[in-house]
């Protein structure tokens, strides 16, 4: 089976759309554009899809060099045959490839490789292969004893001999896959305290067991950082004694021969040494990667759902980075995010300090008809929050709300050298307040020049790969930046380098020529930007907009490639491209129902996802999808922990999703716990299947524990 077969077979994919879409990326095509710009050619895979795609792809492709490089390998050994050959070409998985070829591997010195250097091969070939002459085993192994190579007595020269044995079983591909899928389907994980008397975090863990086949990713992941933190035992059990009567019937003969006492503990051995480890340390690995996958998959959700946010338009925002020590920094932000102004307030120190603080602040809502204050949900966050609600009651005249802001990587943001080259004149400080003022505005715009891995929206991200969660969540914001658009007079280096196409280098040359040329007002003036030749103006062209520029398509997702194709559709509807201008296609969709759309698209020179397409983006040109997502929960006062009883009724902002359940920030500074089983009155399979990050959710208290900061919520009946 070809690379495009089993890719066509795994994804349930036709093999035209296989064939098209491995092309595309070999093309040099980006995942945005492909999805976005090439539908007739894949079959309308989105994204999502297509970066499974092209994860898949590159597997098998290293699978692939992989087996010609151990072809190589055996075949400059003289022992490559056609058999085997066949035997490398079936194999699916990386673990069936390697089992394969570890007899022919060069081995580091084993008990085995010294056994052989003493010359004891041949006495094990015999044992083995049941060739011995002599009466015995015993007195075939004298003619093996030889004090110069260290084989000093028959008893040295049959423990070499098993070593020997014990290592030829230990590589049989074969058993060693049986095993393998023995200790997946039969296998239990069992954790155990190293000191059963000493409290922590892993407790539940402490007697614990689970099959192996339905061990669960994130328990997996909580006992994998017991153990490297030194609090948990972890093993792998297994019935041992069916797996050794397997191996039994696999290499011995029925009746019985000489020194099969001799192959039966050389078989013990190498399951006991050489097999049991290495199996138990490759299921658990597979345990550990399947885990990481889903936790990067939750993380991947999450982190699309965090940069998916609305927008909240049209507000001067304040910022307040709450800190007891260094006060409350502030930062004030115009609907467009230009810095107005910055400061430093007092709020956990002294009356006075308050007071001064409150009349700074009120000031500053004056001055600017400040409409929304955003809040830092880190340290000294319920103080702030506190001050701000107390505030809020006080300031007449104008309709101030607040709403607590995930500050996750502000810190990292401001100190970085791109807050540096943004806002050289303020420090480290007013960076993050003025930071957590635009997230609000604009969340997409605002962090993607944060780190994703320091967004801190997933679960033991820590534990994982760290190059591959990058890549995967890379790829998210990739996603996110193109799905929604970028305005290309406005947008920063850090967003412009999302966009499909567009390197750092690239990026910066757009900012660049902006400054020195003005405004762009047309996409074609792309093509001047240094670096920027004709492969990368078509893969970014249609993801950057123009708002009020020369061609109308030029503020939509309209591709260049196909604006002839939208004013010949203009046209046939009986518009003009002024009725686009103006927003006035209210009748479009009744006007499309009696159009053939498969003619019509021929005739446009297009395919009908593309017609339909363009229908969707001259209907409100410059449109947001972002702007059909609920909008945030904003707040005038507050609540303390304290103030929660059973049955409340509560409305929250889901703040994170992960395997066991959803954490809902429900205004007391400490998100409750809905559990998966609270999640709904149905089955739940995950909870991802029913809450995201930024939803807006009815919940009931269930239990308050202020001592230990728990607050355990539920969605049922609610």
């Amino acid at each position: 089976m070809t690379i495009a077969q089993q890719l066509a077979q795994e994804l349930n994919l036709k093999q035209w759309q296989v064939d098209n879409t491995i092309a595309l990326i070999d093309e040099g095509n980006t995942i945005p554009f492909i999805s976005r710009y090439r539908k007739e050619a894949t079959g309308e895979l989105n994204d999502e899809i297509l970066r499974a795609f092209d994860d898949r792809l590159t597997y098998l492709r290293n699978m692939e060099e992989r087996k010609a490089d151990i072809k190589r390998i055996i075949e400059e050994q003289g022992k490559l045959t056609d058999e085997l050959v066949a035997e490398i070409d079936k194999a699916q998985k990386l673990s069936e490839l390697e089992d394969i070829y570890r007899p022919y591997r060069p081995k580091r010195r084993t008990r085995a490789t010294v056994a052989k250097e003493k010359g004891l091969e041949p006495l094990a070939t015999m044992l083995y292969m049941n060739t011995i002459k002599d009466e015995t085993a015993e007195s075939a192994a004298k003619a093996f004893v030889d004090a110069e190579k260290g084989v000093e007595t028959v008893e040295d020269a049959l423990l070499g001999a098993m070593d020997i044995i014990a290592e030829m079983v230990s590589d049989n591909a074969e058993h060693r896959k049986k095993i393998r899928e023995l200790t997946a389907e039969k296998g239990l994980l069992v954790s155990k305290a190293q000191n059963p008397e000493e409290d922590s975090v892993y407790r539940n863990y402490y007697d614990f067991s689970e099959a192996v086949s339905k061990a669960v990713p994130h328990r997996v992941l909580a006992i994998n950082r017991g153990e490297s933190e030194k609090v948990l035992s972890v093993k792998i059990e297994i019935d041992e004694e069916s797996i050794i009567a397997y191996l039994k019937k696999k290499e011995l003969p029925k009746e019985d021969f000489i020194g099969r006492k001799y192959v039966e503990s050389a078989i013990e051995d190498a399951y006991s040494r050489l097999i049991q480890p290495a199996i138990e340390r490759e299921v658990r690995n597979e345990l550990t990667d399947i885990a990481h996958e889903q936790a990067m998959q939750i993380f991947r959700e999450n982190l699309k759902n965090l940069l998916m946010q609305a927008p909240i338009r049209g507000q001067v925002v304040l910022g307040l980075d709450p800190g007891y020590r260094t006060g409350c920094k502030v930062g004030v932000v115009d609907e467009t995010g230009r810095v107005l102004d910055t400061g430093v307030i007092y709020i956990t120190h002294s009356d006075a300090q308050r007071e001064s603080a409150k009349t700074f602040v009120k000031s500053l809502i004056e001055k600017y008809n400040i409409t929304l204050i955003s809040i830092g949900n880190g340290t000294a966050s319920k103080e702030t929050e506190i001050f701000v609600s107390k505030l809020i009651k006080e300031t007449t005249g104008h309709n101030v709300k607040y709403i607590m802001t995930n500050e996750a990587g502000a810190s990292v943001y401001s100190a970085s050298k791109l807050a540096a080259e943004e806002f050289p004149d303020f420090d480290v400080t007013q960076r993050s307040a003025i930071s957590i003022a635009r997230r609000v505005q604009d969340p997409l715009a605002e962090l993607v020049k944060i780190d994703p891995k320091a967004i801190g929206v997933g679960q033991y991200q820590h534990d994982m790969n760290q190059k591959r969660l990058g890549e995967v969540l890379g790829g998210v914001v990739e996603d996110c930046v193109n799905s929604v658009g970028v305005d290309l007079n406005t947008a920063s280096a850090p967003l412009l380098q999302y966009v499909s196409g567009i390197s750092t280098a690239i990026a910066q040359n757009i900012v660049k020529y902006r400054e020195e040329e003005g405004c762009f007002t047309n996409r074609s003036q792309l093509k001047k930007v240094a670096k920027l030749g004709p492969k990368a103006f078509q893969q970014c062209a249609g993801f950057l907009r123009i708002a009020g520029g020369k061609n109308v398509f030029d503020n939509t997702a309209v591709h260049p490639e196909s604006y002839e194709a939208a004013e010949k559709l203009i046209a046939n509807l009986g518009y003009t491209v002024d009725d686009v201008k103006n927003n006035a296609l209210c009748d479009i969709d009744d006007r499309m129902k009696s159009k053939d759309l498969t003619a019509l698209a021929e005739g446009l020179g297009v395919g009908v996802p593309t017609l339909r397409d363009i229908v969707e983006e001259i209907k409100k040109p410059g449109r947001d999808p972002r702007d059909s997502v609920e909008q945030p929960l904003l707040r005038e006062d507050v609540m303390s922990m304290e103030d929660l009883k059973p049955d409340m009724l509560l409305t929250g902002t889901v703040r994170n999703v992960i395997d066991f359940g959803a954490f809902v920030d429900i205004g007391v500074h400490q998100d409750g716990l809905v559990h998966i089983s609270q999640l709904s009155d149905k089955f739940v399979k995950h909870p991802m299947d029913v809450v995201s990050i930024g939803d807006i959710v009815k919940v009931k208290v269930l239990e308050v524990d202020v001592a230990k900061k728990r607050i355990s919520l539920t969605m049922k009946g609610v």
